[in-house]
């Protein structure tokens, strides 16, 4: 019997709808059963079978491949940006499979789950998968898709998704992206400043997910005050390893915030503040005209000068000046 694909979450992650948990007891039944064949109606047009895949810990990352079109970024998956899922992990092993579609040679490409692969290559856990022949890359797009609604993308993310979108012509501006994404134009160009940025400056951070406008905001000022001698020197440091296992603290939001901290101070070592020539005030007329020049600036202060006077000064000046 054919089944929804939001029977499908309910069966695999204990929600009929990613978006809306269930109750608990469904969610242990979901767990309980990990049938060992599950037919899915795939977008609501052809049905296809699964099959539930046990891939042992040491051949997860050489038997598997995470789909090439998952809006999902791979290189932010570390241990702090999966600690959601990891404690778990390591303690009863993994509770939902995830889903993919066989490759040539045995291979597996995962199309929902891959917080769930990466999670199981760092406990060095066997990863569970129903695998299913046969489907298109229409579909397996779609199956990536309704995987994402379930941990929200990073702006970065939906920034490429975006960009993306404005590429293939879907929409016009970032009014209208707003408008078909369902979200404010504030977080529309956060987003799109978020997917300039390049990876080695977000891989600096734990958890590129956690990421908000006002930071992102604020490294997009700070990497486009470099020139690309300093954008070269600063990728060449946040290369030699990712600057968040440098950061003596605790908790995602402290390392995120003493990360921001010392990308600014690296900035400030590429690109020294300069500082203005000083300059002496010098007496023109003793106690009443002095000046300072600046650069091809030039200040002048006059005391106890009449209004004829400075009528004429001010003409002069103006004359020789026009």
């Amino acid at each position: 019997m054919a089944i929804k694909t939001s029977d499908l979450n309910a069966r695999l992650f204990g929600k009929a709808d990613k978006r809306k948990a269930t109750t608990v007891q469904e969610a242990q039944k979901a767990a309980s059963e990990k049938a060992a064949v599950i037919e899915l109606s795939v977008a609501g047009e052809e049905t296809v079978s699964f099959e539930l895949v046990r891939v042992t810990a040491k051949d997860v990352e050489m038997r598997t491949s995470v789909f090439a079109e998952n809006a999902r970024e791979q290189s932010f998956l570390n241990e702090l940006a999966l600690s959601d899922i990891l404690v778990t992990l390591k303690d009863r092993g993994q509770q939902y499979p995830a889903v993919g579609r066989w490759l040539d040679g045995g291979k597996i490409e995962v199309l929902d789950g891959s917080r769930r692969r990466m999670s199981c290559i760092l406990a060095q856990q066997d990863f569970l998968v129903y695998v299913a022949s046969g489907i298109s890359s229409k579909h397996a797009k779609f199956l990536s898709d309704v995987a994402n609604a379930h941990k929200p993308l990073s702006l970065f993310e939906r920034g490429k998704e975006m960009q993306a979108m404005l590429s293939r012509g879907e929409v016009t501006d970032q009014k209208e992206l707003a408008k078909v994404c369902q979200c404010s134009e504030a977080l529309v160009s956060g987003a799109l400043k978020a997917a300039t940025l390049p990876l080695e400056l977000l891989q600096a951070y734990p958890s590129v997910g956690e990421l908000g406008r006002p930071t992102i905001v604020k490294l997009h000022r700070l990497y486009s005050s470099l020139n690309d001698e300093e954008r070269t020197n600063l990728m060449a440091k946040l290369r030699e390893q990712p600057l968040w296992k440098d950061v003596d603290a605790q908790g995602i939001s402290r390392i995120t915030r003493e990360v921001t901290l010392l990308i600014e101070q690296w900035r400030d070592e590429l690109k020294p503040v300069s500082k203005p020539d000083k300059s002496e005030t010098k007496e023109l007329v003793a106690g009443r005209a002095s000046y300072r020049v600046q650069g091809d600036a030039v200040s002048i202060n006059l005391k106890s000068v009449s209004q004829s006077d400075s009528d004429a000064i001010l003409t002069f000046i103006k004359n020789h000046l026009s």
